[in-house]
């Protein structure tokens, strides 16, 4: 029941307060939520019912209108930070190894093949889990 400029006004309050390593969320589906969307690190906003200020000036947007969806969006977010760390990981080992193998004369042609080719395959192969629907 604040007025646009009351609520960057408690929102600037709260990011005073805040761990330098703490985020501000601001979830909102009003025109008037609009200026702290944007002013806050991370601004979600209601899109089915919400005005096109407010989805224009949010960072991610939830159309059902469900703010319990917010949660879920969280846990694919980490589990696609994984797929992703697991991917550079495996991918830059492989190739690591390989040119190691292949300066001291050890590693042939089609080793060399597969930690290029082959691991991009298994690597979109892998980013193929986040695909999967969790409910």
């Amino acid at each position: 029941e604040l007025l646009p400029d009351q609520k960057v006004d408690k929102l600037e309050e709260i990011d005073k307060e805040k761990s330098p390593k703490g985020k501000i969320v601001f979830v909102g589906d009003g025109i008037n939520d609009a200026p702290v969307l944007a002013r806050a690190d991370i601004g979600i906003a209601m899109g089915g019912l919400g005005s096109d200020a407010a989805i224009e000036a949010a960072d991610v947007v939830i159309m059902t209108d469900e703010p319990s969806k917010i949660a879920s969006a969280i846990k694919i977010a980490k589990r696609t930070k994984g797929i992703i760390y697991q991917n550079i990981v495996f991918a830059l080992g492989i190739k690591a190894l390989v040119l190691i193998l292949g300066a001291f004369g050890l590693a042939t042609m089609w080793e060399a093949v597969f930690a290029d080719v082959g691991v991009a395959v298994i690597a979109v192969l892998n980013a193929m889990r986040a695909l999967k629907v969790e409910d």
